[in-house]
């Protein structure tokens, strides 16, 4: 599927570079992930946050403490395009 995520590259602060299987990609900023309750809190630990990895397998981001988002949500926020129609908010 073209969300499945291949690269991931730490840039600065809640800011990783995203390349996904169709070869879109772009920089997305995980900030505002630091206001989120729940698994989401572990953000405001910086050095938790850089310890993402891709679950190549199923071509996903994802964090320790089995923490992941939805690739196709990082697709849209990565490309500027919309979530896709079957995705719900």
């Amino acid at each position: 599927m073209y969300y499945d995520i291949k690269s991931a590259t730490y840039c600065h602060d809640y800011k990783i570079n995203v390349l996904f299987e169709d070869g879109k990609g772009g920089v997305v900023d995980f900030q505002s992930y630091q206001q989120k309750k729940g698994v989401f809190e572990k953000f405001k630990d910086i050095n938790f946050f850089r310890k993402f990895y891709i679950n190549h397998e199923i071509g996903v981001l994802c964090w320790p403490d089995n923490i992941d988002i939805a690739p196709e949500t990082l697709y849209s926020k990565a490309t500027k395009t919309p979530l896709p129609g079957w995705v719900t908010a």
